[in-house]
Parts: C-alpha cells; structure tokens; sequence
C-alpha cells in the first residue's frame, strides 16, 4: 500500500467526490457566511450535530451578526444557549464578538483568530479555511481517529490532545493542493457519519483502499487512547417552594462553567449537611456524566422552615424565583428539565 503522502492525490479525489454527493444539508452550509461559521463551530464543540440545530436556527433569529450578538446583554445570550452546556463557550462567542466589533476588517489568518476569545488551533482552522480558503487543517477527534486508521499508527497515546498533536502533521500534509475548506469538511464528514468511534462503516467508505487499520481484525480500536480514570461524585439538592416561589442559586459571574446560570441549591448552600437524613423528602434521583465524572444528583424537597428561609437570606448566591417567571431565566439545561419535571408533580 503506498504512503498516504504518496496517494494523496487520489485520496483527495475520492473523498472530496464522496462529499459531494453525500454530505449532510445543514442549515450552516446553505448560504455559509462568516458569522455562521463561527457560530456554528462554537456550538459544535464537544456537541452532536443534531442537537446543535434547531439551536443555531433560533440563535440567527434572535441574534443575525455580529452587531447584534456584541449588542446583546449576556442574560439573552445564556438565555439562546440555554441546554447547549459548556457555557464558558456563550459567553466566549460574545466576548469574540464584542472584540470582533473593534476591528477595522474580518481577519483573515488562523494567528489573528487565535488571539481572539474561545478561538483555538481546530476552529481557527475551520474558521480560516471554510470562510476564506486558508490551507489550515482542521484536527479534531474525527480527524484523528481517520488519520489512525488510515496510518495503523499503533502508537498508545496518553489522551485526545497528544494524538491531535502527533497526527497534526499529516493533517497538513494531507490538505495540500486542495480547496481548504471542501477538504477540512469532508474529513470531518467522514469520521461523523463512516469511520465512526465505534463499527467503523468500512464498507461504504469512499477511501477505505487507503487505509491500513481496514486490514486489520479490529479497525475500530484505532487510535489506541489511555482509559481515563472515572470519578463518582455525590450531589445533594435542595427542592423548596414558598409563596409561589423556588428557591434556586445563581452560580457566580466568574465560575469557570455555569456563570449567571440558575439551578437548584445543593445541601450546603443552606449550611445543611451534606447527606440529609431528617426533615427532608427524597423526591428525585438524578444521573448525568460530564468529562470524566459520573454524577449522582438527589434532589430533596424541604419544607420552608423559618431556619431554612434565615439560611437563604444570609447566602447571597440564593433567591426566591416566581414559578411563572421560570422560563424567563437561563437555567443549566439538565436542572431545567428536572424543574419542569417536578412542577408537574
């Protein structure tokens, strides 16, 4: 099988004809203009394509450029994201745009948007090359693991970022001679919908006489990545109502990921102990995973005591919220379902 620098030429042929034809219709890439770009590789980061969706449609409703997204006050802004998780990413697109407001004219090369806020190497890459045909290649997990298996590189990497940094490389090398932007998106085409993390589709792959790992028993365990160690992590939550109200805590407007969002208090937001065993009434138990963590939320409906309501008024970070101007804040998306579930109980 000859070098993949050898059959680059033949590759790029097959894969770009492959996405051609086969690409999916998304409502960023019909009329693609620079702030869609940006917007939509905002919203893809650590996210599934079919989530993101009907959030960038309501997002170019309410928010159509740049202008109007540097205007807009950081309540409307969480309030759009809302469900999106990954916060830090919302209030990035809008510092970006508040900057890119100052500018006397788009920039143009992946150097000047990496110095940009929330703007790394892979989306300065997609930026670049989709919005002005920089050859800028685009190394993300989908990348990575096509470049893995085309290779057989057998290597065991410690994480995600090591392997974007050995196969960054041959990502370049890769692009040369190609439209930037057809190529990066038809790469990332690939691994979202053939070279899958799990049951590669090897045989409808449009480069699959290309790559090494489709010779082998098992083409699905490229990359070889370390096992990250899971940590489990208890959470107690506080459910209260009073006079028509809920008590919530509104995270700080410095926390690294849920600042201005709402959500339920946990135990010790109201000097209680962590692991409440009298008054309180287990009303929901709650998982969810985020990176590396496995976490069990109990959700505990507490009556509105006079100890309680003192304890709320000394914590600063908690406030009582009309139940029927829920739906106006910007709650973290997992703790507005279960607000909504609950209220229906």
């Amino acid at each position: 099988m000859p070098s993949l620098a050898e059959a680059r030429p033949a590759f790029q042929k097959a894969l770009h004809a492959w996405y051609r034809v086969h690409h999916r219709r998304l409502p960023w890439r019909k009329s693609p203009s620079l702030y869609q770009t940006v917007v939509s590789e905002f919203m893809l980061q650590q996210t599934q394509v079919a989530t993101v969706q009907p959030y960038f449609a309501r997002w170019l409703r309410e928010l159509p450029d740049f202008a109007a997204l540097a205007a807009a006050p950081e309540a409307k802004v969480l309030k759009l994201w809302e469900g999106l998780g990954y916060y830090s990413r919302a209030r990035n697109l809008h510092r970006l745009a508040k900057a890119f407001a100052l500018l006397p004219a788009p920039p143009t090369r992946p150097e000047v948007w990496r110095e940009l806020p929330g703007i790394g190497p892979y989306t300065a890459a997609a930026i670049t090359s989709i919005a002005f045909g920089q050859p800028e290649a685009c190394v993300d997990g989908n990348v990575v693991r096509i470049l893995a298996r085309l290779t057989g590189t057998k290597r065991l990497f410690r994480h995600s970022t090591e392997a974007a940094r050995y196969f960054a490389p041959r990502a370049a090398a890769l692009i040369e001679g190609a439209d930037p932007g057809l190529h990066n998106q038809a790469m990332m085409e690939l691994g979202a919908t053939v070279c899958l993390r799990q049951k590669p589709r090897c045989l409808i792959c449009p480069v699959a006489r290309f790559c090494t790992a489709r010779t082998t028993p098992h083409p699905g365990k490229f990359p070889r990545l370390m096992s990250k160690q899971v940590e489990k992590k208890l959470v107690n939550r506080v459910w209260c109502e009073h006079r028509g109200r809920l008590l919530l805590r509104r995270a700080h407007a410095k926390a690294q990921r849920l600042a201005g969002l709402h959500e339920l208090p946990e135990a010790g937001d109201l000097g209680m102990a962590a692991h409440p065993t009298d008054v309180p009434v287990l009303v929901a138990r709650k998982r969810r995973t985020i990176t590396r963590f496995r976490i069990t939320e109990a959700i505990y409906r507490y009556t509105p005591s006079p100890n309680l309501l003192a304890c709320a008024r000394r914590n600063s970070a908690l406030e009582w919220v009309r139940i029927a101007d829920l739906d106006r804040l910007a709650l973290s998306g997992p703790h507005r379902r279960w607000v909504r579930e609950l209220l229906a109980l």
